[in-house]
C-alpha cells in the first residue's frame, strides 16, 4: 500500500532563529512520504542562508516581499499541489514538534470522511505543561473566539479528541482537495482570524473541525508582542472586526466593541505575567 504523500508547509519571515529550531524538530518527522517546504516571506535577516546552510536538503520557496500568513501560506500550497501531495500541514515557524506528532492528524483525516481539519493539542513553548490551545470556541453572534484550556495545566480533560469550533492557524492539517475547495484562506485578513474564518467556510461545507490531543506542538508566543500589548489588541481587533463584518456578524461586532476596555486590560496582565516569568 502507498502512503499518501503529505507536505508541511512553514512560513519563515525574519525568524532564522525560530525556523532552523522548528526544522530542527522536524528531522524525525521526514520522510519519503512527509515532505517540508519552508516559505520565505521576503526576509532581510539572513534567514534564506542560514537555512541553506543549515538544511541543504529542504525546498525553500521565495517569495519577494512579505505578503503576510494568508498569502504566503496560500503561496506554498500552490507549490505543495505541483507537488502531487494528498496532505498539506500548516506549522508557524516559532514552534516544535513532538517526533509523531503528524501521524495523529493525517490517520483522523483518513478514518473520517466528513472531518476537514485536524488540530492538534498546542503548549507554550516555555512553559511545556501549560496549554495555549485545547480546541476552539467561536459564537459570531455574540463576539466569542476564544482557545479552550489557555493558560490551563495539562489534565486528563483536555486528552479527549473530538469536534471543536475553529482550528488555530499555528498547526493544522487539511487534505488538499478540501482547502483547495474553500479557496484557501482570505488573505483579506492582515493578521489574526484568518483561521477561525477559514474554519467556519470548512463548516460550512459539512465538515468538522476535529481537535486531535494525542498530537503535540509547543509554541513560543510572541514575546514582542507580550510586550505591545496595546499593539497586539489592535492587530486583534482589526482582524476580529473583518470577521465579523465578512459573515454579517452584526451583533458579536458590537458586542466586541464594548468589551475592548475589558480585553485591553487582560492584555495588560498578560504582559505583566511574561516580564515577571523572565525576570523570576
Amino acid at each position: 500500500m502507498i502512503t499518501p504523500l503529505s507536505c508541511i508547509v512553514v512560513l519563515n519571515w525574519n525568524g532564522a532563529e525560530e525556523t532552523l529550531a522548528c526544522l530542527e524538530s522536524l528531522v524525525a518527522v521526514r520522510s519519503s512520504s512527509c515532505r517540508v517546504l519552508v516559505v520565505d516571506n521576503g526576509s532581510t535577516d539572513g534567514s534564506v542562508e542560514s537555512i541553506r546552510k543549515a538544511f541543504p536538503d529542504i525546498e525553500l520557496l521565495l517569495i519577494p516581499s512579505n505578503i503576510g500568513y494568508a498569502g504566503g501560506n496560500n503561496a506554498g500550497f500552490r507549490r505543495v499541489l505541483e507537488l502531487g501531495a494528498e496532505f498539506v500541514i500548516f506549522l508557524n515557524n516559532d514552534t516544535t514538534v513532538d517526533a509523531g506528532f503528524c501521524a495523529p492528524l493525517l490517520e483522523t483525516l483518513q478514518r473520517k470522511p466528513l472531518a476537514g481539519i485536524a488540530v492538534p493539542k498546542i503548549f507554550y513553548l516555555d512553559r511545556p505543561d501549560t496549554l495555549w490551545y485545547a480546541g476552539g470556541m467561536v459564537r459570531l453572534s455574540t463576539g466569542l473566539i476564544r482557545h479552550v484550556g489557555l493558560r490551563k495545566k495539562n489534565a486528563p480533560q483536555f486528552d479527549r479528541p473530538g469536534v471543536t469550533g475553529y482550528a488555530t492557524g499555528c498547526c493544522f492539517a487539511m487534505r488538499c482537495r478540501d482547502f483547495e475547495a474553500v479557496a484557501g484562506f482570505d488573505e483579506g485578513f492582515r493578521m489574526y482570524a484568518e483561521d477561525v474564518d477559514l474554519s467556519l467556510r470548512v463548516r460550512s461545507m459539512g465538515m468538522s473541525v476535529n481537535y486531535v490531543p494525542s498530537s503535540r506542538v509547543w509554541h513560543k508566543v510572541s514575546a514582542s508582542l507580550s510586550r505591545s500589548p496595546l499593539r497586539k489588541l489592535v492587530k486583534k481587533s482589526v482582524g476580529a472586526l473583518y470577521l465579523f463584518r465578512k459573515h454579517r456578524a452584526w451583533s458579536g461586532m458590537v458586542l466586541y466593541l464594548l468589551l475592548l476596555p475589558l480585553r485591553l486590560a487582560g492584555s495588560f496582565v498578560d504582559a505583566l505575567r511574561v516580564k515577571n516569568s523572565e525576570t523570576s
